[in-house]
C-alpha cells in the first residue's frame, strides 16, 4: 500500500522501467564528474573571497604559451588527442599521473598546473605531524616502560620458554 501512495505522489526514486536503471546510475555519475571538473582547485584568500580555477583552461594556456598543439602533446604523452581536447575543455578530470604526464610534455613543474606564478607558492606554517618512529608503540611514556622491562624479563629466561611464550602471544593476537 505505501509503495503505491509514493508512486501517486511523485516520491517514488526508481525508475518505471528496471532497464533504466544502469543508465540513470551512469548519468548521475557523469553529472557528478562534470560538477568536480567544474570546481577542480578552489584558492581561497584572506577577505575570504575565492577563485575557481579550471584545469583544463590552466593546461590549454600553458599548452598555448609553449606554442604546442594537442597532437605534440600526444606525441609527448600517448595520450590521445581526444582526450587531451575532453581535458582542456572541462568535460573529463585526469587522474594525478596524467597531470604528471601532461606537466612532463609541458616541461614544467607539477605545482604549476595548479598556480600562476613564477616561484612556488610560500606554503603555511603547518603543526610538525609525527613520525612513524613517534607513533609505534612503545616509543614512549608507560609503553616504554613496560617494553623495557618486558626486555630485561625475557633476556632471564631460557629459549624454550621465550619460544613458549611467543607462540602464546601469537595464537593471543589472533
Amino acid at each position: 500500500m505505501r509503495a503505491a501512495s509514493n508512486k501517486r505522489n511523485g516520491s517514488h526514486q526508481g525508475p518505471e522501467n528496471p532497464r533504466q536503471a544502469p543508465r540513470q546510475q551512469l548519468f548521475s555519475a557523469t553529472r557528478r564528474s562534470l560538477e568536480v571538473t567544474v570546481l577542480v582547485l578552489t584558492e581561497s584568500f584572506a577577505e575570504g573571497g575565492t577563485v575557481k580555477v579550471i584545469i583544463g583552461d590552466r593546461l590549454r594556456e600553458l599548452r598555448e604559451e609553449k606554442r604546442l598543439s594537442q597532437g605534440d602533446i600526444e606525441k609527448r604523452t600517448g595520450l590521445l588527442r581526444c582526450y587531451i581536447s575532453r581535458v582542456e575543455n572541462g568535460h573529463t578530470v585526469p587522474a594525478i599521473e596524467t597531470l604528471e604526464k601532461l606537466a612532463r610534455a609541458l616541461e614544467v613543474p607539477l605545482y604549476q598546473l595548479f598556480y600562476e606564478g613564477e616561484k612556488p607558492p610560500t606554503l603555511p606554517n603547518l603543526p610538525k605531524r609525527k613520525s612513524s618512529d613517534d607513533m609505534a608503540w612503545g616509543s614512549a611514556g608507560k609503553d616504554a616502560r613496560f617494553l623495557s622491562k618486558l626486555r630485561r624479563l625475557l633476556s632471564k629466561t631460557d629459549e624454550a620458554n621465550r619460544r613458549l611464550l611467543l607462540y602464546m602471544a601469537q595464537k593471543m593476537a589472533r
